[in-house]
């Protein structure tokens, strides 16, 4: 055994537990951590600004790629509580994280000493496990526990608080012998998915609802292959959007009061059976509850047990894994496709077919201030099938999956339940990191991006390059059509005379100088026309220089985004489609 400081046998610990990409802020009550990370040399670690920022980056990584778990690192007191946004970011959304933070030293913790704070308390609501370390002997296991809760059911969030002195001792520990600890996860036993595919095939017009816990599980293969084997089509949600390819014949659409389609709904309400795996029944996607569950009946599958009845109760609730449930329902599948057993759907398929191909959402505006359909319009030609897509909230999450297209797992990654302003731009340098040469795009509105537009600096030293995509109409947009049912608009306009910035027009701040400050590049639109070759602009420029390059289109002011209460009564404020031209980058086009 090696006589070592615990700090040296964590650093090792996140090595062979595969955790080797950090993000973080040095500080006094940290610092022996980053000596053992200098020494150790296998971890790297990007500097953030601010670390709510490395909070969130770290969140982007670990959901960037299957199995990884980013780490995010700062001193004590502020450090910890900047990290608990980004906790409840990662925490909603059920993806692993670890956060280390430094603490005042022990026998200090009750004397009230500078930047010393419970923050183990203060985590707790929003983590898997916290645990301020008390004594050095159980750094070694805390860190294995920590792996193991990250990993072992629901995925999500872990923080570990390291007093400085606990960080300083010594203990014996051998790498060698460490060992990480077995995950553990449920699994559907061959009776209950029999049941489960009895009442599916029973059904006239049944659906799959993929959630995001069949992104998380890896999963997204063996539902495109049970979806196939039973010719039954699938409601991604928005956690779950890419589990299925857009353009798959059985991708039916998404469903939901604001990050829907108009299809999605439609096929859904004339639906009578629908088996939900790994999804949460969010009130964003089910609306009022009555509506939803009316005259069909539900099968849910989790991987957490308290998750099932949790909104509604199920006519059969399965605690399991979605990997290991797809698995045993295509066995069962493969096995009824064998005798002749299975319905055939054609027909249902087609009909959802039928109103994919016809109920759109118009996109083709030439209206100058922009309308922001025309982006999502003018962004589907630009970024092909490859893009990954990183966004948080408000009216520009909201009409991007209403438009956008998505094409694989893991290629839209977006803070569904927690939506933080401000996630974007730090998560977006996180899933550059996890996912190096590979094309990024985010997407912003105006105040989601001056909320940590400190970060951009971020990708710029460490040449973490991605577009991204800010629609500005310098309004708080999803708050202000919010307000329109208590007859107000009320502090909710961004705009302002820029002295400095005649050429803002009354927007407000100029983002292409505070972005070229920053040390990236920066392109204003003005005029639908312009946007192709603003974008091959920015894909240049991405590419010579390796930084983050901003895309600021310019929108009217005020647009109203199809939203509702009820998925049978969502609003439509603006012309539908009435052509293929007017939807030209539909997936299926108009008749």
């Amino acid at each position: 055994m090696a006589k070592m400081r615990t700090v040296d046998a964590a650093v090792a610990i996140l090595e062979k537990e595969g955790a080797t990409e950090a993000f973080g802020l040095p500080g006094a009550a940290i610092n022996p951590f980053y000596s053992a990370m200098r020494a150790h040399g296998g971890i790297r670690h990007t500097l953030a600004r601010h670390v709510e920022g490395a909070s969130h980056m770290a969140d982007g990584y670990s959901r960037a790629a299957d199995g990884n778990i980013g780490i995010c690192i700062g001193t004590s007191g502020p450090a910890g509580t900047d990290m608990i946004t980004g906790l409840y970011a990662s925490w909603a959304d059920s993806i692993p994280m670890l956060c280390i933070t430094g603490q005042a030293p022990v026998s200090k913790l009750h004397k009230e000493d500078f930047q010393a704070v419970d923050i183990e308390s203060i985590a707790k609501p929003v983590t898997k496990f916290a645990m301020t370390i008390l004594e050095p002997g159980q750094v070694p296991g805390a860190f294995q526990k920590a792996f193991q809760v990250m990993r072992s059911g629901r995925p999500g969030p872990v923080l570990l608080d390291l007093p400085i002195d606990v960080q300083m001792a010594e203990i014996e520990f051998d790498i060698d012998a460490y060992e990480p600890l077995p995950v553990e996860k449920p699994k559907a036993s061959r009776k209950q998915l029999e049941k489960a595919l009895d009442m599916l095939t029973s059904a006239k017009h049944p659906l799959i609802v993929a959630g995001g816990g069949i992104i998380n599980a890896g999963a997204s293969a063996q539902l495109v292959e049970l979806a196939e084997l039973l010719n039954v089509p699938v409601i991604p949600t928005l956690m779950g959007w890419g589990a299925i390819p857009d353009d798959h014949d059985l991708m039916a659409g998404m469903v939901g009061l604001q990050t829907s389609h108009r299809y999605g709904n439609e096929s859904f309400l004339q639906s009578d059976f629908v088996i939900g795996i790994g999804n949460r029944w969010a009130n964003r996607h089910t609306g009022g509850l009555d509506t939803y569950t009316a005259g069909r009946k539900f099968v849910h599958i989790d991987i957490e047990p308290t998750q099932i009845g949790r909104v509604f109760s199920p006519d059969l609730g399965i605690a399991s894994d979605a990997g290991a449930a797809l698995d045993g329902l295509l066995e069962l599948a493969r096995e009824r496709k064998a005798a002749s057993a299975l319905p055939d759907y054609s027909a249902w398929v087609a009909e959802c077919l039928e109103r994919k191909g016809s109920l759109h959402r118009k996109t083709h505006f030439d209206n100058v201030p922009i309308k922001p359909q025309r982006v999502y319009e003018e962004m589907n030609k630009a970024f092909g099938k490859d893009t990954t897509y990183v966004s948080t909230i408000g009216l520009s999450q909201i009409a991007g999956a209403q438009m956008l297209h998505v094409f694989g797992a893991r290629k839209w990654i977006n803070a569904g339940q927690a939506g933080p302003l401000g996630w974007t731009a730090p998560a977006a340098l996180g899933v550059v990191r996890g996912k190096p040469d590979e094309n990024v795009v985010a997407l912003s509105g105006d105040y989601d991006f001056q909320f940590m537009i400190e970060e951009l600096a971020v990708g710029a030293q460490f040449n973490l390059p991605y577009i991204h995509v800010v629609v500005n109409n310098s309004y708080l947009g999803l708050i202000r059509q919010s307000q329109r049912g208590f007859n107000m608009d009320y502090h909710v306009s961004l705009g302002f005379d820029n002295i400095n910035s005649p050429e803002t027009m009354g927007y407000g701040v100029d983002h292409i100088k505070v972005v070229e400050g920053l040390g990236c590049k920066a392109i204003r639109v003005e005029n639908p026309a312009d946007m192709p070759a603003a974008f091959d602009k920015a894909k240049a420029l991405r590419d010579e220089f390796k930084v983050p390059v901003v895309v600021e289109v310019i929108l009217e002011k005020v647009t109203n985004i199809s939203m509702g209460l009820e998925i049978n009564a969502v609003n439509e404020f603006e012309e539908l489609a009435e052509t293929a031209a007017d939807a030209p980058t539909a997936i299926l086009a108009k008749a």
